[in-house]
C-alpha cells in the first residue's frame, strides 16, 4: 500500500496530509458560513474542498410559503383527528344507551356515518404523511 492510503470495508480511504491555510475577515467567514449552512455538506472542510476543486455542491432549497401552508396543514390534521376521536367516543357512548327501537335505528345510521368519517380521516392522514415526508426532504 502507498503511504496515506488504506482500505476499510472494501472502500479505499484517502488520508489527507496536505494543509492549505486561508485567512478570512470576520465578515467573509460569516458569509462563507451562511453559504455552507444552505448546503447538504456535513463539514465546512467538505464544502470548501468541493468549491475549490469545482465539484458540485447540493444546495438545500426551502420554499418559505410552503412552511406556512404545512404548519396550517398539520394543525388541521390534528383537529381532524380530534374530531374523529370525539365522534368515535360519542357513538360508543350511544351504544350503551340502547333503550328503544327508534334509538337503535338512529345508532345504526350514525354507525355507518362514523365508519365513513373514520375512513376519510384515515385517507387524509395518509396523504398528509406523504406530503410531510416530501416536504421534510
Amino acid at each position: 500500500m502507498k503511504k496515506g492510503k488504506g482500505k476499510k470495508m472494501g472502500k479505499e480511504i484517502l488520508n489527507r496530509t496536505r494543509i492549505a491555510a486561508v485567512r478570512f475577515t470576520a465578515a467573509e467567514y460569516a458569509a462563507l458560513e451562511r453559504r455552507f449552512k444552505t448546503t447538504t455538506c456535513r463539514q465546512m472542510s467538505e464544502y470548501l474542498r468541493s468549491c475549490l476543486l469545482n465539484r458540485p455542491v447540493t444546495v438545500k432549497n426551502r420554499d418559505a410559503s410552503l412552511d406556512e401552508f404545512m404548519l396550517e396543514f398539520i394543525r388541521l390534521r390534528k383537529e381532524l383527528a380530534a374530531i374523529g376521536n370525539n365522534f368515535n367516543q360519542s357513538v360508543r357512548r350511544l351504544h350503551t344507551l340502547q333503550h328503544n327501537a327508534e334509538f337503535r335505528q338512529w345508532i345504526s345510521e350514525t354507525e355507518s356515518q362514523r365508519e365513513r368519517v373514520l375512513a376519510e380521516v384515515s385517507e387524509i392522514v395518509k396523504m398528509t404523511q406523504k406530503i410531510t415526508r416530501k416536504w421534510l426532504q
